[in-house]
Formats: C-alpha cells, structure tokens, sequence
C-alpha cells in the first residue's frame, strides 16, 4: 500500500473493510511486540498513539515510569498477507513516545534514527542491504531437517523452494523488494536477498521479513529459526549487511581513480567497522548461541580484516563492474541474523563514521586465506579476532564509548545487564555434552 498519511490510512482502512491494525514495535532485544486496535480507534490511535505499560517489555520502562504510548508511522502501512484475506489485517510499525510526546530513550527504532539524522547532518544518507540466513526444521522442538540440500542445490535436495516461494510473494505483497532466494550450505539452510534500502526503512523490512519467514513456515506446519547456530557440525547462519553512504544520488564510496574504486570516504569507513568491530559485536552478535557460528572452519567471518575476493575476511568489497558507480559497497559478514537490527545498524553506521570523522588509515586487503595461516601469520599481519564468546564480547562493550553513545544510556545498560543474565544462567547450565563427557569418567 501507498500510504503516506494518517488520511491515508484511514481512508484504505475503510475502503478495505479492515478487521484490525497491529502496532508493531521491538523491545531492546529486537524481539517483535505487538498489540491490535480496530477501525474504531484508530483516528484517535493516529493522532495521539496508543497508551501500553512498558514495564512488561524488555528494556523498556521501571514499574514506576511505566506509562509509554505507540505512535503509528503511517508510511509503514501494509496488509499482512498471512491473515484472511477476506477482512484483512495490517501493521504499523510505531516510534515509542513518552506521555508528554517526547521520543523514548527505550525505543530501539528512534536509536536507529537518531543516527540517521546524524549522518543527514554531514550529508550523507545511509543505505543497507542484509542478506539473512536461516533454517527450516520439522518442529520447534529439535533440529531436523527437512532436506539435504547444499549451496545452490535444487530438487530433489532443495525441498525448500515452495517455502521460498511462499516467502517472497508475501514479501513482494507487502511493498519488499526480493533480489534473490537460494539454497544455503547447510541442509535445510536458505537464504532470501532483500533489496537494498535506507537503514531504518530497512531495519523495518528486516523485522518484517523475520515474521514472514515464520508465518510461511508455519502455514507448512513446519519451524524457521534464525538461531545462529542450531545445529552442530554445520554452518551457522549470518547476516551479511551490505552498506554505502551517498550525496544526494551521488555513491560517497565511489572514486574512479582509487586501485579498488573506493573513495577515502570509504576507506575510513571500513577501518572504523575493523578498528570497533570487537566492542559493537555484542550488539550485531548478541546472543550466547551468536559465538558459536564464529568459529573457523564453517565459513563464518572471525579474523578482523578485509578484501575483495576473500570470502574468509570481515568485510568484502564486492568487485567493482563498470558503469555500476552506484553499486560500490562493503559487506560486512560477522553479524547474524538474530540481533537487534535497529540497534546493530546504529552501531555499524557510528562504528564506520567515527572512521570518517577521525580518518581512520586502512590497511591493506588479506587475498589469502586467513584460515590456513597459522597464530604467528595472523599475529605478523596484524589480525586480531572477534571475541569467542558473549562474556568476551560484554568485556569489551562495556568499554566503548562509541556503543555506550550511540545507544543511549538507557539502553546501554539495560542491554549491557540483560546479556550478563543471559552469560551467567549459562555458565552455570550443565549441558548435555558435560554429561556425556564426564559422567562416565570423573
């Protein structure tokens, strides 16, 4: 839908009968919240947002200050294509508002968006485009696979194409540009290409696209996860962002004359995703799970460096075709399909000015395979690593100055002290590996 209004909404709810309008939000983990409102409340749900009690979400409020209102964006208006089509229902994605209509500090989204208007102040507007990895299994309750599919394998081992199928009419029904869909690595791993947009339209499309997958999935009476690492032994699933900056309709990544076509813009900017890369993963790989996709041997980026070709390097830079001036973008390859996309597109965009802002030197790309090098090859050419696991990640987080402002305070802390609960219930979890290790031997 073209809505760009409240009158606009109001007017296609009525035209199309609509049963109800579901506000839609994430609290601090980037875990979709939602309540409905019918026609009949909606006017006054546009004008003046819709009161909720933020002390039930995640991140949000104390019991004390916990009166929040949703207010709708109207130009996020669209049909759930899930639901019956006979009295449809839609969605608004809502900026969360304190009661005397100042932004929340809370709201993950206005994060993203401050940091937007940021980057508008030096000109620049951010675009995104993420690539999401994920599994399809017979339940929710174990792993199993619905295929044996492999990297662009078809039928008979891909049995998932009707489900991508599935997936990207729902997308395209709601106003989301597919690029393409695939078969990944892994069986019953697939792979659908959003693309690409600006970042919180993006960030949006993103959280969109997470609840279509599911809904698809479940139609089947089958489960999708975007668990990083579900299955042992196979690849985890990532979330490649591909990002640039422009001027008006001008790439600021772009220059004819630079060896790799990257401006200096650019260059600063990937050296501002390496030089922080180990205190914002916390946020771009928040979970416990998060840590074990990263981990050499299953294609998942854990050396802090770049290149064009090498697919074991943080960040790529997609090969430069001619006349495609406006393509020119990094990949940045370490994040997973499960984090905060609001909070972790903040944290790359501040990550990669900060770059700017300072003139971060890059150095030069790694062409071989990071790999095959051994600890002192790495150690000589200056690699360092991602952190192994969320408490190393939480180490370095609480030191960063860039996180801790491009969050908020509030956030900050409260994100900071949901992901230390989440190490310590399991650190001391008594797994079933423990028990198959040492109960028979200690």
């Amino acid at each position: 839908m073209l809505c760009n209004t409240k009158e606009d909404v109001l007017k296609t709810v009525k035209d199309k009968d609509v049963s109800f309008i579901q506000f839609w939000f994430t609290d601090v983990l980037g875990i979709l919240k939602s309540f409905a409102v019918t026609p009949s409340e909606l006017e006054e749900g546009l004008e003046e947002g819709m009161g909720f009690d933020g002390s039930s979400v995640e991140g949000f409020a104390r019991i004390e200050e916990s009166d929040m209102i949703a207010m709708p964006d109207p130009a996020t208006f669209q049909f759930l294509p899930w639901r019956p089509q006979d009295r449809p229902v839609a969605r608004m994605f809502c900026d969360i508002l304190q009661p005397d209509g100042s932004h929340y500090e809370g709201d993950p989204r206005y994060v993203l968006k401050r940091m937007t208007r940021k980057l508008a102040e030096r000109g620049y507007k951010a675009y995104m485009g993420p690539e999401l990895e994920f599994f399809c299994f017979e339940s929710q309750n174990s792993p199993k696979f619905l295929d044996k599919g492999g990297y662009f394998d078809n039928r008979p081992l891909d049995m998932g194409g009707d489900l991508r199928r599935e997936i990207i009419f729902a997308l395209q029904d709601m106003g989301i540009r597919v690029e393409y869909s695939h078969h990944e690595v892994a069986p019953s791993q697939h792979e659908i290409d959003l693309r690409y947009d600006e970042a919180v339209a993006m960030a949006d499309k993103t959280m969109t696209y997470r609840i279509a997958v599911k809904e698809a999935a479940r139609s089947k009476g089958y489960y999708a996860t975007f668990m990083p690492k579900p299955v042992f032994g196979q690849n985890g699933s990532g979330m490649h962002v591909h990002q640039s900056l422009f001027r008006g309709d001008i790439n600021a990544f772009y220059d004819p004359q630079d060896q790799y076509h990257l401006s200096p813009i650019a260059r600063s900017y990937i050296a501002g995703i390496m030089r922080h890369a180990r205190e914002i993963a916390a946020v771009t790989n928040q979970w416990v799970n998060s840590y074990k996709r990263l981990v050499p041997g299953y294609e998942a980026p854990v050396y802090i460096s770049w290149a064009r070709r090498n697919r074991s390097t943080m960040i790529r830079v997609p090969m430069y075709k001619p006349g495609k001036e406006l393509a020119t973008r990094i990949e940045f390859r370490s994040p997973d399909p499960a984090c905060n996309p609001y909070l972790a597109f903040a944290v790359m965009l501040a990550a990669g000015l900060k770059g700017i802002d300072e003139n971060y030197p890059l150095p030069e790309p790694i062409e071989e395979d990071i790999y095959e090098m051994d600890e002192a090859a790495r150690e000589g050419a200056g690699i360092e690593s991602l952190p192994g696991n969320l408490f190393e990640a939480l180490k370095e987080v609480e030191k960063s100055e860039l996180v801790r402002e491009t969050l908020g305070e509030h956030i900050f802390d409260k994100f900071v002290a949901n992901k230390k609960i989440e190490w310590d219930r399991y650190r001391i979890h008594v797994s079933q590996y423990e028990i198959e290790k040492y109960l028979p031997i200690l």
